[in-house]
């Protein structure tokens, strides 16, 4: 079964197979499901071909996939071309809502640890 390009696996229970789709995650593939009328266990290779249609029309009716990426890469150019405060920790790489980050931000700014300790340490070798 595919959704938007993306290829659910027959195997796997839909309430998991689902969020495997971009912009589809737990809680929104449980409602595709109810309003489709599909079991949360059924796999993707017990559905009829009508029940595939339901639940990918449902799906479809979302903004998901390449789409949605677009949509959210236009709103980072947006905040970074108007030199937003937002947009300029998205150019350098660091948190951008307010997170703290002269600890705990290690992947977002790489796993350096700065410490004054070892800043001595260089100054007394040299």
């Amino acid at each position: 079964m595919r959704i938007s390009g993306v290829t659910i696996p027959d195997t796997k229970q839909l309430a998991y197979a689902l969020p495997l789709i971009y912009g589809i995650g737990p809680a929104r593939a449980r409602e595709i499901l109810t309003k489709a009328h599909v079991a949360f266990t059924k796999t993707g290779k017990q559905l009829t071909s009508e029940e595939e249609q339901r639940v990918r029309s449902l799906a479809e009716a979302f903004t998901i996939e390449g789409e949605l990426r677009r949509e959210i890469g236009q709103n980072v150019k947006r905040l970074k071309d108007i030199k937003s405060y937002r947009g300029i920790r998205h150019e350098r790489g660091l948190p951008v809502r307010g997170q703290r980050t002269k600890t705990n931000s290690r992947t977002r700014r790489g796993n350096v640890r700065k410490t004054m300790m070892s800043g001595r340490r260089t100054l007394e070798k040299t």
